[in-house]
């Protein structure tokens, strides 16, 4: 199996993933932007077994009663995106990926959160909120 990597900004926490992603997404919702101090923010999803933090450990925190979030305790980096009702996959911001632009965005979520200037891209598909519609709400 091939491997791409990831990590915070300053280096104390490092991350391996499958080098396929089971889907990737530009998110809108709330509660992403709030965690990451963005507009809106890309994630790739990987199978949890295919991924490993392999230098340091995150902070880990409840961002909603469902939902795991992870950041670097030093630098303060948001990483993981974890939902207890898909516990075989976790979600990376495909922005700490050593290399983002292998996992572009093929979809826009929680569009009815969306900051009103910030742009669509008008050739991917678009969800007024999840793309499962209720089976995995970001929250």
């Amino acid at each position: 199996m091939n491997f791409v990597e990831g990590g915070c900004l300053c280096g104390a926490v490092r991350y391996r993933a499958s080098d396929t992603a089971l889907g990737t997404s530009m998110c809108h919702c709330n509660s992403c932007r709030r965690a990451c101090g963005a507009p809106s923010v890309a994630w790739a999803a990987f199978r949890s077994v295919d991924f490993a933090f392999v230098t340091g450990q995150p902070i880990a925190f409840r961002s909603s009663p469902p939902v795991v979030r992870t950041f670097c305790g030093k630098c303060g980096t948001p990483l993981t995106y974890q939902h207890d009702e898909t516990p075989t996959t976790i979600d990376v911001l495909t922005a700490t990926l050593d290399s983002p632009e292998r996992f572009a965005p093929t979809k826009e979520i929680w569009l009815e959160h969306k900051v009103g200037w910030v742009p669509v891209n008008e050739a991917l598909p678009h969800f007024p909120r999840s793309s499962t519609q209720g089976r995995r709400p970001a929250t």
